[in-house]
């Protein structure tokens, strides 16, 4: 009778050797996400859990500062001055931000094509006025438009005509739009060009091999390649609108008739906490307005990643 030979069993690691490893790494993970959780959540997560604080008490004028639940939310959703306000960021963002891009767009690829002399200089050129700070641009744009004491009155003395003033309440809006466009389309284009950089050379060869020209190409090969920067661009571009706030801020002391203190929603803001000391109201026009923001930008995110 012959015996089979019995299998050998798998030696495995001690279990207290395997655990240990296992914490070890998680320790030496959590050194290096560590820093960054701290500072996100100093900076980020405090400050938007202390607004949701506030914005649930109210001060009285008898009584202190008492509870009232989602009450300041249900002033904020029926406050005129907040909706006029979204409503001009709102036609804002219609306008300034398509031809902001649009712009940038045009001047990424026209630097690209290689056809234009001297691309550095005009990149950077571009580029420069958005390493000026805002204040310093809304100040020296502000000046620009003076008709007293700027450029335009001093056209209007010199040449003997009546220009419209940029600051008036009719044109104000469009004044700051012209200094936000001046402001970012060098950054923006600086994305677009960026992504046409890597975008791979062999289809530029492909398409010129079946006679495709220069319009064919941006349309069917440039802009779907960078489609994933321009959805960016046009995210980045929308917050940054909600969020106005610099520029009409330092111009209303130039203009004060045009430019009132709920011109912009985080201009209302401002004025509700460090004018009017209304500070949980001031948290909970901020946590709505955020909450639009997000909403907005997500669904520009949808639609722009979704697949054709």
């Amino acid at each position: 009778m012959t015996l089979l030979p019995t299998p050998a069993k798998a030696v495995s690691p001690p279990r207290p050797r395997a655990r240990f490893h296992v914490r070890k790494q998680a320790l030496v993970g959590w050194g290096f996400a560590g820093p960054f959780v701290a500072v996100f959540a100093l900076v980020f997560l405090a400050p938007i859990g202390y607004a949701l604080y506030l914005s649930l008490f109210r001060d009285r004028l008898i009584g202190g500062t008492s509870f009232v639940g989602l009450d300041n939310y249900t002033q904020a959703l029926t406050d005129a001055r907040f909706w006029e306000a979204l409503t001009r960021v709102g036609l804002f963002l219609a306008v300034q931000v398509p031809i902001m891009l649009g712009i940038a767009l045009l001047v990424a690829l026209a630097i690209d094509s290689g056809r234009l002399y001297g691309k550095g200089f005009f990149r950077i050129s571009i580029f420069l006025p958005y390493a000026v700070p805002a204040v310093v641009a809304s100040l020296m744009w502000g000046f620009i438009y003076g008709t007293r004491f700027g450029l335009v009155g001093n056209i209007n003395d010199t040449f003997g005509v009546s220009l419209p003033d940029p600051l008036s309440p009719s044109l104000v809006l469009a004044s700051i739009g012209n200094i936000v466009t001046w402001e970012f389309v060098g950054y923006n284009m600086l994305i677009f060009y960026s992504a046409l950089k890597i975008v791979p050379r062999s289809l530029y060869e492909a398409a010129a091999i079946d006679g495709a020209g220069e319009w064919r190409v941006v349309t069917s090969v440039k802009l779907p390649a960078i489609r994933g920067s321009l959805v960016i661009a046009t995210i980045f571009s929308i917050i940054g609108s909600f969020q106005l706030f610099n520029e009409p801020s330092i111009l209303q002391k130039l203009a004060p008739n045009a430019i009132t203190s709920d011109f912009t929603p985080n201009l209302y803001t401002y004025s509700l906490s460090f004018s009017g000391q209304q500070h949980n109201y001031a948290a909970t026009v901020a946590i709505v307005m955020g909450v639009i923001t997000a909403i907005i930008a997500y669904a520009v995110q949808l639609r722009g990643m979704r697949k054709g």
